[in-house]
Formats: structure tokens, C-alpha cells, sequence
């Protein structure tokens, strides 16, 4: 459901558009809800920091590592949990596959107090030095997906918060965890990475694939770019981390490769790297 500008005079003569106030004065809805539309969550609910996985299912095990976790609420693909790290009031939620549920997620945890995020999550890795069980933290996003294109024109780069990757790499080494950081691909379409000879748009998708490993391009994922944006434009810090799951160029290539779903040490990182934030945001 979209608004219709409201044109105004403007001082040349011509007209300009003019939002309605109802969309300035209340975090860019149309009607205010005593809960947030989609996390179904207010103010007082969330922590000032936040960490992001895609899947509700890892929402409880990554809770397990705060203090006095308490379940907040679940609808649709958001589950949302709070407790305690440090002393500091923190929360994850899920939002889901992809980056137009991932920036819902972030608009409207910022509208009730969050101002740091840390995506934790899933990646297949590109780069042959990358390998299954390996962590990648993103220093910047390439833009193959829709969703970012609504917070930035194209040209804008999808980087992350330089104290937030600051964080990632400082915990994968003290935690000594084996990690690579650098850019990672988002794509909308799963299966388009996966099975590009069957699209019609093959021809596109094979020759960009080619370009994001001449590029060094780490690894392939779906919500960092929109994320990336989506802060930018809400001016709050956002980065990522992920787990590999397994590496196609690897096994193309005939090197060792085995698939890998437990997500530990990049939940671990995640953990350490707020943590740090939350040191150093003190010490300001």
C-alpha cells in the first residue's frame, strides 16, 4: 500500500511533491500502531543494539548467550528475544530470507530505539581461500538485489559501519576464529546462484558471477547489501558476519570441500563484537 504525494506550489511555479504529515510524524507509516506493523514490538521491547540472523530458528541459541533472555514476540518470520549483555539491554531478531524483510526488520527496530545492528548469518563462499566453517565479515556489499535500490541510487557503494566491522575483526581474533573479511555478493534469487544455466537471464548471471570472482569477491549472501543502505539512510551502524556453508568454486575446482550447518563460531563472533561495542561506546 503506497502514499500519493500531495503537490504543493513551488517557488519556480512548477509543482513538487509534498508527503502527507501523517507519514513525517509517524516513522513513515500511515497510521500509528501501538505495536510495530510487522515485529510486533513497542518501545521498551528492544535494546539499543541488535543482532540479525535470517532463520527464527537460531533467534532462542543466540539469546542463549544473554543474560536473563525473555522471548518478546513472533509473527511472521520475526521472532524477537531481550536480555542482557554487559549489563547493556540487547535483542535479536529474524528477518527472514532476503533483503526486503531485512530492512522491515531494521525500520522498525530503529523506530522503537535500536541503533546498532549486527547481522549474523549463512554465506556460500566464492573465493577459493574460503573455506566450510570459516567466518567472512563483510566490509562492503555488492548490489545484485532489488531492496537497496529503494534507499540509494546505485552508485552509492553498500558498505558497512567501520566500528561495527572493527568489532567482527577484533572478536574473530581474540576468539581465534578462522576468518576473511572483505566484499560479499547479495543476490535476490537463490536458485538463480544456484542454477543460473536454467534462467532465462542466464547470460547475464554466469558473466557477473565471472566478474565477482575476478573481483575477489569472498562469498554470496542475500540481505547485507539492503541492510548496508537501509542504514545509511536511517544513519545507523550496521555490519556482518557470517558462516560458510560450503564453497561451489571450491568443489568445482576439486579442492577439499564438505558441508557445514553449525553456526557457532560466527554466532560467537557476533556475541564478542557487541560486546566490544557496547565497551567502547562507553568509554565515548
Amino acid at each position: 500500500m503506497g502514499i500519493t504525494p500531495v503537490f504543493s506550489s513551488h517557488p519556480t511555479g512548477a509543482s513538487r511533491p509534498r508527503l502527507p504529515r501523517a507519514e513525517n510524524e509517524v516513522n513513515g507509516t500511515m497510521h500509528e500502531h501501538e505495536l510495530q506493523f510487522h515485529i510486533k514490538c513497542k518501545p521498551g521491547d528492544v535494546g539499543r543494539y541488535c543482532i540479525l540472523p535470517g532463520d527464527p530458528g537460531r533467534c532462542e541459541k543466540i539469546a542463549a548467550y544473554f543474560d536473563n533472555p525473555v522471548k518478546i514476540q513472533s509473527n511472521r518470520e520475526y521472532t524477537t528475544y531481550t536480555g542482557t549483555l554487559l549489563g547493556e539491554k540487547v535483542s535479536v531478531c529474524s528477518t527472514g530470507i532476503g533483503g526486503p524483510s531485512a530492512v522491515i526488520a531494521m525500520e522498525e527496530l530503529h523506530a522503537i530505539g535500536a541503533d546498532t545492528f549486527v547481522r549474523v548469518g549463512t554465506c556460500g563462499g566464492i573465493a577459493l581461500k574460503v573455506k566450510s566453517d570459516d567466518v567472512v565479515i563483510a566490509t562492503g556489499a555488492v548490489r545484485h538485489e532489488g531492496a537497496s535500490r529503494e534507499y540509494a541510487p546505485i552508485e552509492f557503494p553498500a558498505v558497512a559501519d567501520y566500528e561495527v566491522q572493527e568489532a567482527l575483526v577484533a572478536a574473530a581474533k581474540d576468539l581465534g576464529k578462522p576468518w576473511h573479511a572483505g566484499v560479499v555478493q547479495c543476490k535476490d534469487s537463490f536458485y538463480g546462484q544456484h542454477s543460473p544455466g536454467r534462467m532465462p537471464v542466464s547470460y547475464e548471471l554466469l558473466h557477473k558471477w565471472e566478474a565477482w570472482k575476478r573481483l575477489g569477491v569472498l562469498a554470496s549472501e542475500m540481505e547485507s547489501a539492503a541492510l548496508f543502505c537501509c542504514a545509511a539512510a536511517l544513519g545507523v551502524r550496521c555490519g556482518s558476519c557470517f558462516h560458510v556453508i560450503w564453497n561451489q568454486e571450491r568443489e568445482a575446482a576439486g579442492l577439499d570441500q564438505a558441508e557445514s550447518h553449525d553456526l557457532s563460531a560466527a554466532i560467537e563472533v557476533g556475541i564478542e563484537a557487541v560486546k566490544k561495542l557496547i565497551v567502547a561506546d562507553r568509554a565515548k
